[in-house]
């Protein structure tokens, strides 16, 4: 089976999955379209029982697509791109301390806090598991994906500002989290002996800062270019230059490639839309990201329904999985309250904000691509299931339920 069919398949499958959510259903299109495609695994898994071809066949297109590659080196930059565009830098700037602190103590705390629960997990189920790599997995489930979270966003009716602090809080985070993910299995990987407090710390501070050092200019360069001309054929290829070859380039540099196209789709989506474009390019601009948005969206959660299909299933980890689904929350919940206790007496916040802080804090598909990019000897396939189950009630149970959630408690 070729790429080409691969995505043709992909791209049948999800806008049939879109339609039959649209028509009938009419959930969030990603908690939708995931929901028809975990149902229709589930299905398929079944059937292949009766009908092993059909199983067979849905597991050779399942196991050909690399959801990690296909995610962290192609859909990501789009997807944050996307998102970033519709952050006003004037507004983000009035909430800079809580999305600040939240991205960074917060990613953190809850780092640290998981990976001490999931080491007392698995010593309560018997399975031997180094903390190091108990901290990997707090690193890699921590941060809130801004793709879920901002796709449910769109339709949860949470005020601006809170909003606003929850989609800055996941855009970061998840830059954040992927650096701080990279320097824990940079230290896993070449074991305690090499390990340097000073190194990692230097090897964080490059990743990161030198991510939003770059994304600034990168951001700027393209504003500049954008400023200069008036054809929107022409700036929607510049966005478009600055997203795949930008990202291509901060990781051939070694830095974070998430915060640099972050920053420079805030630049872009501020200074280029309202000083360097007219409001046709305006127009084109918004509607094309909009549209890729969307289309990578519904294949993204489509792939995360699928991979249900090729998840090794233990009825131990499948248990301790459910188990750390509450853990997990709960390290959501120390990790938000306490930054915000502090910063209440300068900051103004939402009446039950650190609830739907916690509550809107959803995981997806960056989770389950970090936990895919473990090598088996990190306990690859324990992790990758416990990520699969959290990611899924994440979407579902607190996609569904934020929206509610945000009008009750405000």
């Amino acid at each position: 089976m070729n790429t080409y069919h691969i995505i043709s398949i992909l791209i049948f499958l999800t806008s049939v999955f879109a339609y039959i959510n649209d028509r009938w259903i009419k959930w969030a299109p990603t908690i939708g379209i995931m929901v028809i495609a975990l149902f229709s695994s589930i299905l398929i898994a079944i059937t292949g029982y009766l009908v092993p071809e059909i199983s067979s066949k849905a597991l050779v297109l399942v196991s050909n697509i690399n959801f990690e590659q296909v995610l962290m080196k192609i859909m990501l930059s789009f997807l944050l791109f996307a998102g970033a565009l519709h952050i006003d830098a004037n507004k983000l700037n009035k909430e800079k301390w809580p999305v600040m602190v939240l991205a960074t103590i917060g990613t953190f705390l809850s780092t640290f806090l998981v990976s001490i629960m999931a080491w007392y997990l698995f010593q309560f189920f018997g399975i031997s598991v180094p903390y190091i790599y108990c901290l990997l997995f707090g690193a890699l489930i921590s941060p809130t994906d801004p793709i879920a979270v901002m796709g449910i966003l769109k339709q949860a009716g949470i005020p601006q500002s809170l909003e606003l602090k929850i989609a800055g809080e996941s855009l970061f985070n998840d830059g954040v989290g992927v650096v701080v993910f990279l320097t824990i299995f940079e230290v896993a990987l070449n074991g305690s002996t090499h390990f340097s407090v000073a190194g990692t710390a230097l090897l964080f501070l490059r990743e990161a800062g030198g991510g939003l050092l770059f994304g600034g200019i990168l951001g700027y360069l393209a504003y500049f270019s954008i400023k200069s001309i008036d054809n929107y054929r022409v700036e929607v290829l510049i966005t478009l230059t600055v997203v795949m070859c930008g990202y291509e380039l901060a990781d051939f540099l070694h830095l974070s490639g998430p915060l640099a196209i972050i920053v420079a789709g805030i630049i872009i989506g501020t200074k280029g839309k309202k000083e360097g474009l007219s409001e046709i390019s305006r127009d084109y601009l918004g509607k094309f990201w909009d549209l890729l948005d969307e289309i990578f969206n519904a294949v993204l959660f489509l792939l995360i329904g699928l991979e249900m299909l090729v998840i090794k299933v233990d009825p131990i980890i499948l248990a301790a999985g459910v188990m750390m689904i509450v853990l997990v929350l709960l390290a959501r919940f120390v990790s938000v309250a306490f930054p915000v206790f502090f910063m209440r007496k300068w900051i103004h916040f939402e009446k039950n904000a650190v609830l739907i802080l916690t509550w809107g804090g959803l995981r997806g598909g960056i989770s389950v691509a970090l936990a895919l990019s473990l090598p088996a000897t990190m306990h690859r396939d324990e992790f990758v299931l416990i990520t699969y189950i959290i990611v899924v009630f994440s979407i579902i149970i607190q996609g569904l339920t934020i929206g509610k959630l945000a009008k009750q408690g405000i």
